[in-house]
């Protein structure tokens, strides 16, 4: 962990809150690509059987989107 900041110094205060928020959105919007895309191709999955899984699992990675982004929003 610490080899990864090498060179970037630490985040504290509102500079890491961003970057957790912003990791979040980023998460969440990969999140949504798989689920989608399970959904509609079946690919990483299998989708069939797992439709219901993947429609509740659009649903929660847009709102972990929209939390991220909320906080975001909060912290200018």
């Amino acid at each position: 962990m610490g080899a990864l900041l090498i060179g970037r110094g630490l985040r504290k205060g509102p500079a890491m809150a961003k970057g957790l928020c912003y990791g979040a959105i980023g998460i969440g919007a990969l999140m949504l690509l798989v689920f989608m895309l399970d959904l509609v191709a079946g690919v990483p999955f299998g989708g069939g059987p797992f439709g219901t899984v993947d429609v509740f699992g659009v649903l929660a990675s847009g709102l972990v989107i929209y939390l991220g982004w909320n906080a975001a929003r909060d912290l200018k």
